[in-house]
């Protein structure tokens, strides 16, 4: 449970820290692929980013924790960062 807060709450900085801030299409992929993605798929995905290989890394490490949880919880995940993203117009 504590994954999903930390991933709503920097999905929130991310989208909502002014009044007028816009949804990148690309981070809503990328949240998409986090929750929904399976590893290899996701790894492709965030290639495009360029990260460092150690960050990336640890992002597959902590999806592996995300993968374990019930399609239900990540349905109520992907809901909440749908509420944020009608309160930050794309």
């Amino acid at each position: 449970m504590r994954l999903s807060v930390s991933l709503l709450m920097v999905t929130l900085a991310l989208c909502c820290y002014e009044g007028n801030a816009l949804v990148c299409p690309a981070l809503l992929a990328e949240n998409f692929g986090y929750l929904y993605f399976n590893k290899d798929l996701f790894r492709l995905q965030l290639a495009k980013f360029m990260p460092p290989r150690e960050a990336a890394e640890a992002l597959l490490t902590v999806k592996k924790c995300t993968d374990g949880m019930p399609e239900f919880k990540r349905n109520l995940i992907a809901g909440a960062l749908g509420e944020v993203v009608l309160q930050c117009p794309v």
